[in-house]
């Protein structure tokens, strides 16, 4: 009897002891450790979570409503369930199924009468032992999958963060240049009131108070722009956010935003980081699973040994099975050799091995892809900062020919294109001011988040 539970119990203690799976080697990151700025350090430091860089109540709890809410990261979320529910659908394949019976019965004939007879016992069904780790292999197939879809959630919720950061530095610089526009529109109109007193002084022509028409109504029609502007940023916030925000989330204009709104990720880090992308990560975890499916395609071509099993007791009466009732027991493993597949197992294990390259492809090109992300970034933050103080500058001088232009007009010696082009002049350095310091906060969140972000 110990011999034959020893028989039983052998075999499912060795199966999985050996693995097919080629051995796996992280491949080289195909991109240089230093940036094209030259900043580089020797760790890797780990980056500020986006509580930390985000420094702003009000947009904290715009996030904050995002990562609750949105849609995109709950399909995310519910994705990385699905992966692991189908992980442990073939984790349980490493395990015997075992069932219980009791079964009772009662018959009547001619010949012997009423007859009864009652089961019970506990039986494996078709248990496969994983001599050469085909089921292993493929568990580690779904569980790489399963961490995959993990780090695909990671980077949802990444760019979720950025996006809606984004959308909510979108919303303050439309707000800035509609108040601006307003402000155009305000000083065109007094122009044009002053233009149209010294039409009437007979000190300015007709042809004066024509061009002060047409930048006051170009104003005008921008205000009306912008005003659908600001509303269509509300609505793209309210999108990512997953529900209409309140008034008082809601920025008012770039200028009453501090600087270190959003703070700058230190100088120095390696180009190292970009291993801890969630993109990379995910193509890495990918890579892995095609690993692992290569070893369950070599196991294909090695003997299969399923084990059939059950062991009770059997008697006449339901009354007397676990008393007078008799042993019963069965053993039945099953060998099955492939000889003949007409070339389907060579062939599964060629795509597996095809798929491999591909990955590895992949994985590469992830990298490369997040190395030129950052190092835009960079390219942009290190002229960002001459580019921002050069614009002010012109902003001064720009404010300052329109004030000297239009003194002169009022006084008669100059005419009044001179105010006209200081004006147009002014308005448009303005907003590109505008527009600087809405890229200066978006290259921000942009170098925080394709470095790979923090943790919380």
């Amino acid at each position: 009897m110990k011999y034959r539970i020893s028989m039983l119990i052998y075999p499912i203690l060795l199966s999985g002891c050996l693995s097919l799976d080629p051995h796996y080697q992280q491949p080289a990151a195909p991109v240089p450790t230093t940036w094209p700025t030259g900043t580089t350090q020797a760790d890797v430091p780990e980056l500020a979570g986006w509580k930390q860089v985000i420094n702003d109540q009000r947009l904290t709890r715009v996030v904050e409503q995002a990562l609750r809410s949105n849609r995109d990261l709950r399909k995310a979320i519910a994705d990385i369930e699905a992966a692991r529910a189908q992980y442990g659908e073939e984790r349980a394949a490493l395990f015997p199924t075992l069932n219980a019976e009791l079964d009772n019965s009662r018959s009547h004939t001619l010949d012997s009468g009423i007859t009864g007879s009652a089961d019970a016992g506990g039986s494996i069904s078709s248990f496969e032992l994983d001599l050469f780790g085909r089921n292993r292999s493929l568990t580690r197939e779904y569980k790489e999958l399963w961490l995959a879809s993990a780090e695909t959630a990671n980077s949802t919720r990444l760019t979720l963060i950025s996006e809606t950061a984004i959308a909510w530095f979108t919303l303050a610089a439309d707000n800035s240049n509609l108040q601006l526009t307003r402000e155009t529109m305000k000083s065109a109109a007094d122009t044009l009131r002053i233009t149209q007193a010294r039409l009437k002084a007979g000190v300015a022509s007709a042809t004066d108070v024509s061009e002060a028409m047409t930048i006051w109504q170009a104003a005008r029609a921008s205000e009306a722009n912008y005003r659908t502007l600001v509303q269509q940023d509300v609505n793209a916030l309210n999108l990512l956010v997953g529900n209409p925000l309140p008034d008082e989330l809601l920025p008012a204009s770039l200028d009453s935003l501090a600087e270190q709104t959003i703070k700058l990720v230190p100088a120095g880090v390696s180009s190292a980081v970009l291993l801890r992308r969630p993109d990379v990560r995910e193509a890495e975890h990918n890579l892995k699973s095609v690993n692992a499916s290569i070893g369950a395609a070599r196991a294909s071509f090695f003997p299969t040994l399923t084990l059939t099993a059950s062991a009770g007791t059997a008697s006449n009466s339901l009354s007397n099975l676990f008393s007078g009732g008799s042993r019963i027991w069965s053993f039945a493993p099953s060998l099955t050799l492939p000889l003949f597949t007409g070339g389907s197992n060579l062939a599964a294990l060629h795509y597996a091995e095809a798929e491999k390259k591909g990955y590895v492809a992949t994985y590469e090109k992830t990298i490369q892809t997040a190395f030129s992300e950052v190092a835009d970034a960079l390219a942009r933050r290190t002229t960002l900062s001459d580019q921002l103080d050069a614009q002010q500058g012109y902003v001064a001088a720009a404010r300052q020919s329109q004030r000297l232009a239009l003194r002169s007009y009022q006084s008669g010696v100059g005419d009044y294109l001179s105010v006209l082009t200081a004006q147009r002049t002014l308005w448009a350095a303005q907003q590109e001011l505008i527009t600087l310091k809405q890229t200066d906060f978006d290259n921000r969140i942009t170098l925080w988040q394709t470095l790979g972000g923090g943790i919380g």
